[in-house]
């Protein structure tokens, strides 16, 4: 009798963890959303201005960014969507390795410098603080829930993060020394780091 008492305890502060981790969760990709509709449509727009591929190029992850943050909202409020999520989240980091791939080859091809922009500049400062808080958040949750679908969005958080240190490195550098090629090379590590990512999404999503 004590003993089954002491397995009811153990499995009812694991629920409650659980549904503490799941709340919190529920939070970061609520987060995740507003700030990635403000950062999409900030970027872009000074992107498109400031005919700065780069900057522009941060908008278009941020989209990709939001996707994946719609998609986690819907598992946290029902784990039965983990499968179907767990593989377009992995889906989801195939058109970040595309997007990142196309955009660095045009930007080789055409020598496209990063252009200064203020408000681009703003937006991605905000990124480089705010992404790897909110990707360290995330991996917190996914302590207790295991989800591969939320593993896939956290590289997709932190990838973010990367390319809004590279745009605001990429003007800093360039500025400074006018080594145009630099962020580029910067870009070329991070799709290597992607690939390996998406590859390990693809695999828990296979067994999730």
């Amino acid at each position: 009798m004590q003993r089954a008492h002491k397995h009811a305890s153990i499995g009812s502060k694991q629920m409650d963890a659980k549904d503490r981790a799941i709340r919190s969760g529920i939070r970061a990709e609520l987060l995740t959303i507003a700030w990635m509709i403000v950062e999409a449509a900030l970027a872009i727009v000074a992107g498109i201005r400031a005919h700065s591929v780069l900057i522009t190029a941060f908008g278009l992850d941020s989209a990709i960014e939001l996707v994946s943050g719609i998609v986690l909202l819907r598992r946290l409020r029902d784990e039965r969507f983990e499968n179907r999520a767990a593989r377009l989240s992995a889906w989801l980091l195939v058109a970040l390795c595309l997007y990142v791939l196309i955009t660095g080859g045009i930007g080789v091809i055409r020598r496209a410098e990063p252009e200064e922009s203020l408000i681009g500049l703003i937006v991605s400062a905000v990124a480089v603080i705010a992404m790897p808080l909110l990707a360290m958040c995330k991996r917190r949750v996914n302590e207790t829930l295991q989800s591969a679908a939320l593993r896939a969005d956290i590289a997709e958080t932190m990838a973010c993060g990367y390319l809004a240190t590279i745009v605001l490195a990429g003007v800093v550098v360039n500025r400074i020394v006018h080594v145009w090629w630099i962020e580029y090379v910067a870009t070329a590590l991070l799709l290597a780091w992607l690939i390996h990512e998406t590859k390990e999404a693809f695999e828990h999503a296979h067994e999730a």
